[in-house]
């Protein structure tokens, strides 16, 4: 018996190919990269935003942008290899979707001497 015959009787099995298709939001992918990005990250500077995501999606690809504040002094370029790699991972992980490149801007460096600086200039 095919696929065809056992789904017109009622009791069969539907071929993969005939049961249609799940589709994932770009904001879905987007919420998934944000959180990803946190992970990766550990902590938000204080004083700072938690990163953010945008995403295109299309058909099995999803290209991310990923804006994040960073602490300064730091490994800049190890913080955003480190964000790369588990938006990427956690992407085509949850959503089934391939992640070629993500962008990721650093959008503010907090400095702990700035900090330090303007408390003392409020005082």
């Amino acid at each position: 018996m095919t696929a065809a015959e056992g789904s017109a009787g009622g009791g069969g099995r539907v071929a993969a190919a005939e049961r249609g298709s799940t589709t994932v939001a770009d904001r879905v992918v987007a919420k998934i990269a944000a959180q990803a990005a946190r992970e990766a990250l550990g902590t938000v500077p204080p004083g700072g935003a938690a990163p953010h995501a945008a995403v295109v999606v299309r058909h099995d690809t999803a290209q991310v942008r990923v804006s994040l504040e960073l602490d300064y002094p730091s490994d800049i370029g190890e913080r955003c290899a480190s964000v790369r790699r588990r938006v990427t991972e956690r992407v085509t992980t949850l959503a089934g979707m391939d992640v070629p490149e993500v962008a990721v801007q650093v959008e503010r460096l907090h400095s702990l001497h700035t900090r330090r600086g303007a408390k003392e200039r409020i005082r």
